[in-house]
């Protein structure tokens, strides 16, 4: 069985890319969502078994979307994806509940890893 993956960014080349890179390697993109509000509705639609979030989106950054995310599920599994690897959004995303960060621009592996670290 795959797993059900939620791409979540303001950006749609960056869905696309991370969309592309999941699907190649056997991962099912459920739903996309192009900020931190639509994130939580297709979280509750589609109940993902992970979840891909940018961390600044208009409407609900993605920290904020995680902590809501955890509300509904305190399990969910969340990757941050951010160009901004600043140290203080990654402390406060993984606060927040995220349990990896990737820096933007990213590779394919360095992807897939953080996404079988935590779905093991």
């Amino acid at each position: 069985m795959s797993h059900k993956v939620l791409v979540v960014d303001d950006a749609a080349f960056m869905r696309m890319m991370i969309k592309e890179i999941l699907t190649k390697n056997g991962f099912t993109v459920v739903a996309e969502a192009g900020d931190g509000i639509q994130a939580i509705e297709k979280y509750k639609e589609y109940t993902p078994d992970l979840v891909t979030m940018d961390i600044t989106m208009p409407e609900m950054d993605g920290i904020t979307a995680v902590k809501e995310i955890r509300k509904i599920n305190p399990d969910a599994k969340i990757i941050m994806c951010s160009a901004m690897g600043q140290q203080a959004m990654v402390i406060d995303a993984i606060q927040a509940g995220a349990k990896d960060f990737i820096v933007k621009p990213f590779q394919a592996d360095r992807v897939l890893e953080a996404i079988r670290k935590i779905l093991t």
